[in-house]
């Protein structure tokens, strides 16, 4: 019955989103094309995503216009760009995570299981708590494929981007198909040579700009910092979460000890209860605050350095592509002795400044994205840290208010 009647207000919850993070990391004082999801919806099985955008860019039809997209729209966008050698010089935006509701079902369905062991008091506060945490994951849900769709808009290549501009005014289903089994293992075994490759490149292939050199030390080192920071943000909120949830144990238990004991040890117990349910509420925002201000902010980078590691990579395998090319240009000329050599000459020559445009290209995009994605990352991050320290002071003191309220309280009933 309860995992039916939550489902059912799940599965047909309209809401508009939150903007947690959006802002900071991207720059919104671009306005010739604004994007944003102005609404979402949530089914049993998918996430119906309202895609608005707002725009003076001349080859749009409309100003302003709405589309539907579910999650595989988004990912087929992500595999566009990641797959377009047009766009191998730039941090490609990483793609939004798929939504995942499992651990909030998976949590709905053990309460369930434990209906009999717990007051209907404490029963109905954690029936609350697991919806307000279904809500928030919808809600950061909304937040990450926002920030996808607001990343490419802003940049002033990637919102030229055709498949870009299908997704965002095409008015009728894309058709995205996932992939099957033999895509998938074709997916998985150039994931495995990719990394292999790179892995090659980065032990044998010497750069020869120290701006990159720097650049490649820095990520990888800020790549391994940063997972393991949202790894413990991330255990400090589920320790804190599991403490507010001992908290509603705890009320449940001393309110349901009062209505078994005398009439004034009756009101003391009740008022202990309250002053738990307090805490208890003060304990989720602060949880809430962190895993937005903090574990989000972590998470986000650590999948955008993975994307500067991409982009790193691309540039080093063409560095060794140019370097092939030259040598392959003097053995042609060391062989130039005949015509048919000298035909094989001529093809090495171009083949080498194909290499070399292509090359100095990617190098020239990778800087201007390098120092582009610093700058993001410092304002991001200082933005969110004030905020994050802020909202703990806040609490803090909301917290020392609240006890001494309490305290005055119990004074009063013992």
């Amino acid at each position: 019955m309860l995992e039916d009647s939550l489902n059912e207000d799940a599965d047909n919850m309209k809401e508009v989103p939150l903007k947690p993070g959006r802002s900071d990391t991207v720059d919104l004082s671009d306005t010739h094309l604004h994007v944003d999801i102005s609404d979402a919806l949530s089914e049993r099985d998918k996430v119906k995503f309202t895609v608005h955008t707002r725009t003076t860019l001349p080859y749009f039809a409309k100003p302003e216009f709405s589309v539907v997209r579910q999650h595989e729209e988004f990912i087929w966008l992500h595999n566009c760009l990641q797959e377009n050698e047009r766009y191998f010089g730039l941090i490609i935006p990483p793609a939004p995570p798929r939504p995942d509701f499992d651990a909030s079902r998976e949590k709905l369905q053990k309460l369930g299981e434990g209906e009999g062991n717990m007051t209907k008091e404490e029963f109905n506060k954690m029936k609350q708590e697991l919806e307000q945490e279904y809500l928030a994951t919808f809600k950061k849900t909304v937040a990450m494929h926002e920030t996808f769709l607001t990343r490419l808009a802003c940049h002033n290549v990637f919102r030229e981007e055709h498949n870009f501009t299908v997704f965002l005014e095409y008015d009728q289903d894309l058709s995205v198909r996932g992939r099957n089994r033999k895509e998938r293992l074709e997916g998985l075994m150039r994931s495995f040579s990719k990394t292999t490759d790179e892995l090659l490149l980065q032990a044998t292939q010497r750069d020869v700009d120290e701006f990159f050199d720097h650049e490649k030390s820095f990520v990888l080192v800020f790549h391994e910092h940063i997972k393991e920071a949202t790894a413990r943000a991330d255990r400090m909120t589920r320790s804190r979460k599991n403490v507010a949830d001992c908290y509603i144990k705890v009320s449940g238990g001393l309110s349901l000890l009062g209505t078994v004991e005398s009439n004034e040890l009756d009101r003391f117990l009740h008022s202990v209860s309250e002053i738990f349910e307090k805490v208890r509420k003060i304990e989720n925002r602060v949880t809430s605050d962190e895993d937005l201000k903090l574990s989000d902010l972590l998470r986000y980078y650590q999948r955008d350095a993975t994307a500067v590691k991409a982009l790193l990579y691309r540039r080093l395998r063409c560095l060794a592509d140019y370097e092939q090319a030259n040598k392959g240009l003097e053995r042609a000329r060391a062989k130039n002795k005949d015509v048919h050599v000298a035909v094989d000459v001529v093809d090495a020559e171009m083949a080498q400044q194909q290499a070399c445009e292509r090359f100095e290209h990617i190098s020239g995009k990778a800087k201007e994205e390098l120092k582009s994605f610093k700058t993001r990352r410092v304002k991001a991050f200082k933005k969110h840290l004030v905020e994050l320290s802020e909202l703990e002071i806040k609490h803090g003191k909301a917290q020392v208010d609240m006890l001494r309220g309490c305290i005055a309280t119990l004074k009063a009933a013992s």
